[in-house]
């Protein structure tokens, strides 16, 4: 992966506060809901997949109290089990903070992965990764139904009732 500083167009020497700036105008930039066109939309997601990414890694390069003790990488079984512990508290963010710690990913990975976007209500990533969930193994008809679940979640939050259920939801918030 690229370096995250250089995709998030800071020095390597900034602080916390300049990570997060910069997360968010680049956020702002390339959300994929302010692209009409499908192709634009795709690459907008794509493009904000890699800044969630760099933005994680910078933070922690840069945040002593995000560096611990435990190891950045752990086996895709320990990231899917802490993962899945963190998403049953309520806690979508931190049960994806763990699952990008794991040193490989394999179906059930991606279709927690997906789950845990749902939960964010990010559904079309979520979409993209139950299907790469049912590529890896396309017998698996919980991965199928996933990839169902946030296809209907993607096309239903486009409508006009979907997007005033997401608005209320976080106003609630």
């Amino acid at each position: 992966m690229s370096d995250p500083f250089l995709i998030l167009g800071i020095e390597e020497t900034s602080d916390e506060t300049l990570v997060r700036h910069a997360y968010h105008r680049m956020a702002r930039k390339w959300h994929p809901d302010q692209f009409q066109d499908e192709a634009q939309r795709e690459e907008a997601n794509r493009r904000m997949v890699a800044l969630n990414h760099a933005y994680e890694k910078a933070l922690a390069h840069c945040s002593p109290k995000k560096q611990s003790s435990l190891p950045m990488v752990i086996s895709c079984e320990d990231a899917l089990e802490l993962g899945g512990k963190m998403l049953d508290k309520g806690f979508p963010e931190s049960a994806l903070q763990q699952l990008l710690r794991a040193s490989s990913r394999s179906a059930a990975w991606y279709a927690m992965q997906g789950k845990v976007l749902m939960e964010m209500s990010q559904y079309e990533s979520a979409e993209q990764s139950y299907r790469e969930a049912v590529r890896m193994e396309p017998d698996n008809i919980r991965y199928r139904a996933g990839a169902l679940d946030a296809l209907v979640a993607l096309r239903e939050s486009k409508t006009l009732g979907g997007r005033l259920r997401q608005f209320m939801g976080k106003k609630k918030r």
